[in-house]
């Protein structure tokens, strides 16, 4: 984790690390993005997680962020680049935070997959660790758990309508299609047999909340998908990753981000964990100070935590298939199975009231 957000050092020429051709992407910015400075394209992968490539693409003084899906085969509407965009161009003028999206290009002659180019937001993405300009986190774990929630918060203030985003999402039966379709993903990548799996998606399938208020919705909304300000952990630059964001109910951000925010005694969870850390907030906190700033009822925010925790394990689960499938060919993805069990169990756990 660093100021460049955890990159890597790639060079544009090596063809033996990706298949990418970044001379024919480098004519094509030219074409497109008027006023670009002089010199060579520099290209840094940004420290790889488990979705979309994210890479630094750097001329003279100009920097931009290039998203693209990964390699390989992946599930159909999935690593939509073309829908993050257009969010972006909705987003971008009414929430500042979200990256100003410059081009959009599907040309299989430039790349094997559709991307984009967005803005480059300077500030520090926390991942595993914080930085040591920040201090401990005894210091600054209040500051960055009141930013997240804030940060949130005032996303879910915007007036959609007024944004133009209606037809960005289908609000009418969105608990119910997100429900329908992660369980449908799960059973795609089955691998193996999970105790209480099958238990635990009846219980969600039975029990859909019905939300009367709908909200921009950001669907991955969690720490180290947000850039923070160099020098104020208490303060938000920038809001990465805006694939799922969609126009729904409220509370299943909620339910997601706490899911991701974990705690000192959670089993592996297959994610990097920073918030487990003295100084940061509980999960019980957490909600705590989001009804506060939201107002919000959040009596049955155990089904969206729940549910949070579900996605999370189809993830993983997703990930993993691909690996035992030999679609991918990393071991770090060899024991996410035991993450998915994990995950299950901490859903099973948080349904019944037991965890938070």
């Amino acid at each position: 984790m660093t100021n460049d957000q955890g990159v890597d050092r790639m060079s544009a020429a090596d063809k033996t690390i990706e298949p990418i051709d970044w001379t024919k992407v480098a004519k094509h910015l030219r074409k497109s993005i008027p006023g670009l400075p002089e010199g060579e394209m520099e290209v840094q992968q940004f420290s790889e997680g488990y979705s979309n490539l994210t890479y630094l693409i750097r001329i003279g003084n100009w920097e931009g962020v290039l998203r693209r899906p990964p390699f390989g085969e992946v599930p159909p509407r999935a690593h939509d680049m073309e829908r993050e965009y257009r969010m972006l161009e909705k987003v971008n003028p009414v929430f500042p935070l979200a990256p100003k999206p410059y081009i959009y290009c599907e040309d299989p002659e430039i790349m094997d997959k559709h991307f984009y180019v967005m803005e480059k937001k300077q500030g520090v993405v926390i991942d595993d660790q914080l930085p040591e300009s920040y201090g401990s986190s005894e210091q600054v774990g209040m500051a960055i758990s009141k930013n997240v929630i804030n940060t949130l918060v005032q996303l879910q203030s915007i007036d959609y309508k007024e944004a133009g985003m209606e037809e960005m999402g289908k609000p009418e039966g969105f608990m119910e299609r997100q429900v329908k379709g992660w369980i449908k993903r799960y059973s795609q990548s089955k691998t193996e047999e999970i105790e209480k799996l099958n238990e635990l998606e009846s219980w969600l399938s039975a029990n859909i909340p019905v939300n009367a208020e709908t909200t921009i919705v950001h669907n991955d909304f969690k720490l180290n998908n947000m850039v923070l300000d160099q020098e104020n952990p208490g303060k938000a630059v920038g809001i990465l990753d805006w694939e799922l964001s969609t126009i729904g109910d409220p509370l299943s951000d909620l339910g997601s981000t706490v899911a991701y925010w974990g705690e000192p005694d959670d089993p592996d969870m297959g994610i990097n964990i920073v918030t487990s850390q003295p100084g940061f907030f509980s999960r019980k906190e957490f909600i705590e100070e989001y009804a506060k700033q939201s107002g919000r009822d959040v009596s049955n925010v155990d089904y969206y935590v729940t549910f949070g925790f579900y996605k999370l394990a189809v993830i993983l689960q997703q990930i993993h298939y691909r690996w035992k499938t030999g679609e991918i060919d990393d071991d770090r993805f060899s024991d996410l199975n035991q993450a998915v069990s994990n995950l299950v169990d901490m859903a099973n756990l948080t349904r019944s009231g037991q965890l938070i």
